[in-house]
């Protein structure tokens, strides 16, 4: 099933981009870490985040569910920013052969009614798999270091789409699953 049709049959209308949580009916929402503790040490407040981001990633996915994973890429500044093959996924991914089937596509940009910019556009990358195809751990400790600035880190907002009815999604140290 292709993702638009996905979303369609199982998500009806919603619009992919943050916050995830307040565009759809039914979700929750998980502080990932403690925010009084990252002024007193960042150290331990990014495992606290790690374990449970980890943790909610662990109970939702299996070794042999169908994942997307659906990234979202804004390039305000570049007027044409893939000149080249992009390399999405490529670190986080066990199976390279599963890369030939990562899917580009150039759609409206998905903040342009919260901004009011209509000359932008989001580039979508879109990758059907298995969980065990995934390094899991790696892709979501990147996802949590993009708050912080800590390499490596995934500075696009990223969507884990398990099947037939999870949306899994981190941002600002916050998850949501729908």
């Amino acid at each position: 099933m292709a993702l638009d049709d996905y979303l369609q049959k199982y998500f009806p209308n919603l619009m992919l981009c943050p916050p995830l949580f307040y565009n759809w009916d039914y979700g929750i929402r998980f502080e990932l870490g403690n925010p009084p503790l990252f002024k007193v040490d960042k150290a331990l407040y990014m495992e606290q985040v790690y374990d449970r981001a980890l943790s909610i990633y662990r109970y939702l996915h299996k070794a042999n569910d169908e994942i997307y994973i659906v990234s979202n890429a804004h390039f305000a500044d570049e007027p044409n920013p893939l000149r080249r093959k992009p390399k999405v996924y490529r670190r986080y991914i066990n199976n390279k052969d599963v890369l030939k089937c990562l899917q580009h596509k150039v759609i409206p940009y998905v903040f342009a009614n919260v901004y009011e910019i209509d000359d932008f556009e989001t580039h979508r990358f879109i990758l059907k798999c298995y969980g065990r195809n995934i390094k899991y751990g790696s892709l979501i400790k990147a996802i949590c270091n993009n708050d912080v600035a800590i390499r490596p880190l995934i500075y696009h907002d990223v969507f884990l789409s398990i099947f037939p009815q999870e949306l899994y999604f981190m941002y600002m140290m916050i998850g949501d699953v729908m």
